[in-house]
């Protein structure tokens, strides 16, 4: 329990650490990834009103059957930059929130490069 615990605050110290330098604006806003242990999560976010300009999820509905690995996150990158592209949202500031930029955090910002996002 007690090494969890650790890991968490290892990854929030990270991801404030990250944060103090990275900000959405309307021109080119900010990808945050999260994903647990069963679920993955993207968002478009413009920091600068505060307000959430698209996002996907694993939870979405004809999404149910995406799991967390490697192909399932490309999926997701796509879709999400799908929709970005359907908001003339050509670039992006990747937030990965303090995980290591590796396996399905990759994959999630490789996926949205497909869709043809810039980072």
């Amino acid at each position: 329990m007690k090494k969890a615990i650790k890991k968490r605050e290892r990854r929030i110290k990270r991801k404030m650490h990250i944060r103090k330098r990275i900000l959405g604006s309307p021109e080119r806003p900010r990808m945050s990834v999260y994903r647990s242990n069963k679920n993955m999560y993207v968002q478009v976010i413009d920091d600068s009103a505060g307000i959430t300009i698209a996002s996907a999820s694993s939870l979405e509905k004809g999404s149910e059957n995406l799991k967390v690995k490697i192909t399932d996150g490309e999926k997701l990158g796509q879709r999400i930059g799908e929709r970005l592209k359907e908001k003339n949202i050509k670039q992006v500031v990747f937030d990965r929130n303090g995980y290591l930029y590796h396996g399905v955090v990759k994959a999630i910002a490789d996926g949205a490069r497909k869709a043809g996002i810039e980072f």
